[in-house]
């Protein structure tokens, strides 16, 4: 027990500094060939902070444990809402000026749906998988596109502010890359192994221990990037990192997995887990898009109510281990 507690920590800490080297070195790359900064926002730079859920999942899928696999990306996507965007919300409040974010929350919430639809008869197949892919293939094409196009956004501006900032050699840029890759997936392995060691002789179930230790670990880099964001004022890329994680846990994370290994749970993953996010999508959907002439934003009031959500759900998670 004790061995397994030192590898989930350890597994944690390393996961999280690699995270930020890959995401660094991926994003120096793509500047270094000239990569318009929009793209290397939405794509590089999601993909990268996604990187950690993804290695994770795959990994669980790979050794038969469904619950971690699926857990670490809902559990993600409630964290990244819920904690992460509570948290930054209390910082600075974020105000919503892009375009391409006001675009992203309704695909996003159209992606939640999906989500909700594919876990009601309890289990991810494979087709549920490749429809999961193709969407995020899909999406991807619109993003790129997006971000190949010339004109002026928050996002973009932010985005170009944040890089300008960053000046890695290319040879610097694809150390930081490769080493990036490969103690995520050496750390994600470790992580893995640690949680359900943990989960066995606690007598509690993976998907417990995906949707806590798991998910908030692997949401870390998301809250370390949307915290900095917003204390620069860079309110869009805050936002941008959410969105961005979200989209490429629900269609990306759950797709791989999913196609490694079908996925089978429990009915509370449709009744608490994937309503709980698709309430949360939700509520992120009505206060980020505006209308009218109001312009979206999330306040520190908001963020409250986010956390208080969060540390609900998180108490009742952990009441349902002793119930």
């Amino acid at each position: 027990m004790l061995l397994a507690g030192l590898a989930v920590l350890l597994g944690l800490a390393v996961l999280v500094w690699s995270a930020d080297r890959f995401v660094e070195g991926a994003a120096a790359t793509a500047q270094h060939f000239s990569v318009p900064p929009l793209l290397i926002g939405m794509v590089v730079v999601g993909f990268g902070t996604s990187a950690p859920e993804m290695v994770v999942s795959a990994i669980s899928a790979v050794e038969g444990n469904p619950g971690i696999a699926l857990g670490n990306a809902y559990g993600s996507n409630i964290a990244n809402i819920a904690l992460v965007l509570g948290v930054t919300a209390l910082i600075s409040p974020v105000l919503v000026h892009s375009s391409i974010l006001r675009k992203e929350l309704p695909l996003l919430l159209g992606v939640t749906l999906l989500a909700v639809y594919q876990v009601w008869d309890g289990e991810i197949t494979r087709l549920d998988a490749l429809v999961l892919l193709l969407a995020f293939f899909i999406i991807m094409g619109w993003t790129i596109w997006n971000g190949l196009k010339k004109g002026t956004d928050g996002l973009a501006a932010d985005l170009e502010e944040d890089l300008a900032g960053k000046n890695l050699t290319l040879k610097l840029a694809l150390l930081w890359l490769v080493v990036g890759l490969l103690l995520l997936v050496v750390s994600s392995r470790l992580l893995v192994w640690g949680s359900v060691e943990i989960a066995q002789s606690l007598g509690v179930s993976d998907l417990i221990i995906g949707l806590t230790i798991v998910a908030i670990g692997t949401s870390l880099p998301e809250l370390a990037s949307s915290v900095a964001a917003a204390r620069k004022g860079e309110h869009d890329m805050a936002l941008g990192n959410i969105l961005g994680s979200n989209l490429f846990n629900t269609l990306a994370v759950v797709g791989i997995a999913g196609a490694i290994h079908p996925l089978s749970f429990g009915p509370e993953v449709f009744s608490r887990d994937a309503m709980l996010m698709l309430l949360l999508t939700l509520a992120l959907f009505v206060l980020g898009y505006g209308y009218k002439k109001r312009q979206g934003s999330i306040n520190r009031l908001a963020g409250v109510a986010l956390l208080a959500c969060y540390v609900a759900y998180t108490l009742y998670l952990l009441s349902s281990i002793n119930g």
